[in-house]
C-alpha cells in the first residue's frame, strides 16, 4: 500500500516488540480494507517510554497498543483511563484525541471473553470457572468472567498472597486456591493464564481427571496453537479454545477507534497471523 501525507499513524510499544505480531494483524486490516494507514512496531526502553508516550500525540500518532513491560506504566501516565482498565490496573491500548491528551483502555477482557464465546457454546452460568495464574492477564480474564456473572471463580496461583491482591482488586465471587489444593470439580470452565506450555516453557503439568467432560477449557498461550493442556483436555473429550482469538479480538476496538472502521476476526486472517 502506498502512504499518502494524510495516512493515520498507529503503532505498538514494546520492549522487546519484535516477537509481536501486532503488525501483521494491523496491516493485514489496512490492506484489506483499503485504508491510508499504517501500524508499525515501536521498541521503546523502560527508561525511555514517558518520553515516547508523550511525544506520540505530537508526532500525529492516532494511539497505539502498549505490551510488556509498559502496559503499568501506561495506566500511570494516561490523562483519562477507562474504568475497567484502572480494575485491570494495566492499558493495553492508547488513543490520541484532538487536544493532545491520551486515553487509557484495556482490551484484553474483551478479547478474551468474544474469543471464549466465538469458540465455544460456554455459557456462564455453566459451573465454577477455574483460573490459573495471577498476573496481568489473569486480572483481565478474571475482570470478564466477573462482569460476565460467573457465580464462581476459584483462582489458583502458586503465590497465594499475589492471587489474594488481585481478588480484592478486581471483587466478586472470586475463591483463592494454592496450586497444590486445585480444584476442578464441577467447573464449567478451566482457563491457563501462565505461561506454561508456551514454547521455550515447561508444559503445564495439572491432572484433569476430576474436570467434568462438558467444561471448556482455553489456554490463552498462542505458541503452540494447540498447547498441552489443549491437547490433553481435547484427549479426554473436553471442547477447547485456543489463545489465539484472544489475540485478535483485543485488537478490534483499538483498530477501530485509530482508523474509523470495525474491522473483522475472520478465518483468513487467523491463518494469516499464523503464517508469519
Amino acid at each position: 500500500m502506498i502512504l499518502s501525507g494524510k495516512a493515520k499513524l498507529a503503532g505498538v510499544l514494546g520492549w522487546p516488540v519484535g516477537h509481536s505480531r501486532s503488525p501483521r494483524l494491523h496491516g493485514y486490516w489496512l490492506d484489506r480494507l483499503g485504508i491510508d494507514g499504517t501500524y508499525v512496531p515501536l521498541p521503546v526502553a523502560p527508561e525511555n517510554f514517558e518520553k515516547v508516550f508523550r511525544a506520540l500525540p505530537a508526532m500525529g500518532f492516532r494511539g497505539a497498543n502498549v505490551t510488556v513491560p509498559h502496559k503499568e506504566q501506561a495506566l500511570r501516565l494516561a490523562d483519562e483511563v477507562e474504568v475497567l482498565a484502572r480494575r485491570i490496573g494495566a492499558v493495553n491500548t492508547l488513543v490520541c484525541r484532538d487536544d493532545g491528551s491520551v486515553l487509557g483502555l484495556n482490551t484484553d477482557a474483551f478479547g478474551f471473553l468474544r474469543n471464549l464465546q466465538t469458540g465455544s457454546t460456554w455459557q456462564a452460568g455453566q459451573g465454577p470457572a477455574v483460573v490459573l495464574g495471577a498476573g496481568g492477564a489473569a486480572r483481565a480474564v478474571v475482570a470478564a468472567l466477573v462482569d460476565e456473572g460467573v457465580g464462581e471463580i476459584r483462582l489458583v496461583n502458586r503465590s497465594v498472597e499475589r492471587a489474594e491482591k488481585l481478588a480484592a482488586d478486581i471483587g466478586g465471587p472470586i475463591i483463592v486456591q494454592s496450586w497444590d489444593k486445585l480444584d476442578l470439580d464441577g467447573a464449567g470452565l478451566l482457563v491457563n493464564t501462565t505461561s506454561l506450555g508456551m514454547a521455550g516453557q515447561p508444559a503445564l503439568d495439572i491432572d484433569l481427571s476430576a474436570l467434568p467432560k462438558q467444561a471448556v477449557v482455553n489456554d490463552i498461550v498462542y505458541a503452540p496453537l494447540m498447547t498441552p493442556l489443549l491437547l490433553a483436555a481435547q484427549a479426554r473429550g473436553n471442547p477447547v479454545v485456543d489463545g489465539l482469538g484472544m489475540l485478535l479480538f483485543q485488537a478490534v476496538r483499538g483498530f477501530g477507534l485509530w482508523f474509523g472502521v470495525e474491522p473483522q476476526v475472520t478465518q483468513d486472517l487467523r491463518d494469516f497471523v499464523l503464517s508469519s
